[in-house]
């Protein structure tokens, strides 16, 4: 993987092949033409990992949500309350049997390749979402029946039943529109030039190295988009990610490690941004692998009583992350106070896996290759030791963790998910029998009637109720392990004006300046 002296160098090559662009340039600035630099034209955004599918049908990873922030714009977005608020589409109304919602578009709204977003562009992105093979976003908007045109800018979705989450998925990729000409003219190959809505339009991909977007200026807020240029940068390594922006070679960072917030706050020339993740930081037991820990619940409560929430958060994350054991962070609204954060209980672990009938079982963990996890890991490892656990830390790369948790090669697995504003997407995709990030493998009917419930009526206390029976029979069959929320950090310039700290953990564009 590149970074530093390779950008230098292309750097430095470019200059020397161009000496009288180089000139010009200096004439410009020595005359005043140029009032501002010319790299504050371009956001050099450095990722913790490369994304994956530049689709917003088949993407599932964060940073890939990092990237759509800036090419695809989303039916609604929501505010730094949760609360969705207008983007492509300026109105909605839920009727009176929650099964109809009607939506009315932004008028003037062009897709990158100058096609018009209409209530069918809508109707075609939604139905892409519901139908295309592999897609990601079938579960999260399943209960859509069929979306109809009313006219060119309004839309009827009509729904199997009554579908409380159905705005909040609208803030992510469900509600992420593609333009169908392209869709259709590159079939399984959009994501090698994703066409959207966004205040970005795309200019090219080079794998493990970098992904340039330049901005639309037919964007319907354009007077809002001063950035020219934004360049993602995938560098895993957390140290080398910080001495990029430290030496100017970037301008913003995502996932600060926490150890390293005490320098940044220390260098005036940076400034840090947080927020507390909606979503979740976890173990996945393979509920079908045929060993100790994937077929007997009790070998995974025994695993759980082994682990000190705190302690792991105390020594790999400098205590700035939120220690849980729910879907939902402790200071969420939907946390669920009847089942608080429990404490460590070697003794109970050695208990329950007597009670198993089992003696030293092996567990081989999962976690990605980047400079936090394999620490996590050898954390869990001390700890469950102490209960009579073997465990084997995998350090793999992004990809092919995923590709073996798709597959079900694995046995325990450190799996993070970045979040939803509504609880129901951090629950059904991985709980509910055969969706798509079920990598558990789980499925039991009590579980599946209580997501629905939950799904079925918006009244707050018949969806609290449903959680509460989710989480009782979760707690009982543990295929997931919740361990903590990230505390998300944010390093940048102090050139870069107008961030913002959001709940999702995204950039938004607009406002955002380099002086």
């Amino acid at each position: 993987m590149r970074h530093d002296p390779p950008l230098e160098h292309r750097r430095n090559n470019r200059w020397m092949k161009e000496p009288m662009t180089r000139v010009v340039l200096a004439c410009l600035v020595a005359a005043g033409l140029l009032s501002t630099p010319l790299q504050a034209q371009t956001l050099r955004f450095g990722l913790m990992e490369d994304p994956d599918a530049l689709d917003p049908t088949l993407a599932r990873t964060f940073t890939s949500r990092m990237v759509f922030a800036a090419l695809c714009d989303k039916l609604v977005d929501i505010g730094p309350d949760l609360k969705p608020v207008p983007q492509l589409a300026t109105s909605w109304n839920l009727s009176a049997d929650e099964k109809v919602l009607t939506m009315t578009l932004r008028p003037g709204v062009k897709f990158h390749d100058g096609e018009p977003l209409d209530a069918a562009a809508a109707k075609f992105s939604i139905e892409r979402h519901l139908k295309m093979p592999g897609s990601q976003r079938r579960g999260e908007i399943s209960p859509i029946d069929t979306v109809e045109v009313v006219d060119d800018l309004t839309f009827r979705i009509n729904l199997k039943t009554p579908f409380a989450p159905l705005l909040a998925q609208f803030t992510d990729r469900s509600g992420m529109m593609v333009s169908p000409k392209a869709a259709q003219a590159l079939g399984d190959k959009f994501s090698t030039a994703p066409v959207c809505a966004g205040p970005f339009k795309f200019v090219e991909r080079v794998p493990q190295d970098r992904i340039v977007v330049e901005r639309f200026d037919g964007y319907w807020n354009r007077d809002q988009i001063q950035i020219k240029r934004v360049e993602f940068r995938p560098i895993p390594d957390g140290t080398v990610r910080l001495t990029n922006l430290r030496s100017g070679q970037l301008d913003l960072l995502e996932r600060l490690a926490p150890n390293d917030l005490a320098q940044v706050k220390r260098d005036a020339k940076l400034k840090v941004g947080s927020t507390v993740e909606l979503g979740f930081q976890s173990i996945v037991f393979n509920t079908t692998k045929d060993t100790p820990i994937g077929r007997d619940a009790r070998v995974r409560a025994a695993f759980e009583a082994a682990i000190d929430r705190n302690a792991i958060n105390q020594v790999v994350f400098n205590g700035e992350f939120v220690p849980g054991n729910q879907w939902v962070q402790p200071r969420n609204p939907n946390y669920l106070a009847e089942f608080p954060l429990p404490k460590r209980d070697v003794a109970k672990a050695k208990a329950l896996l007597a009670e198993a009938g089992v003696t030293n079982p092996v567990v081989n963990l999962i976690v990605y290759a980047n400079s936090e996890a394999p620490l996590v890991g050898q954390v869990i490892q001390a700890m469950t030791k102490e209960a009579g656990f073997d465990v084997r830390i995998q350090a793999t790369d992004f990809t092919t963790a995923l590709d073996l948790a798709d597959k079900g090669n694995f046995e325990a697995y450190l799996y993070n998910w970045s979040g939803r504003p509504d609880p129901d997407g951090n629950t059904y995709s991985f709980l509910a029998c055969k969706t798509p990030l079920n990598y558990a493998r789980y499925c039991n009917p009590e579980a599946d009637a209580a997501m629905a419930a939950s799904r079925l009526s918006t009244d707050p206390d018949k969806r609290r109720a449903a959680w509460k029976t989710l989480a009782d029979r979760v707690q009982a069959d543990r295929p997931f392990l919740y361990l903590f929320h990230r505390r998300l950090l944010w390093a940048y310039s102090a050139k870069l004006t107008g961030f913002g700290d959001y709940p999702d953990g995204l950039v938004r564009y607009t406002g955002l300046a380099l002086n």
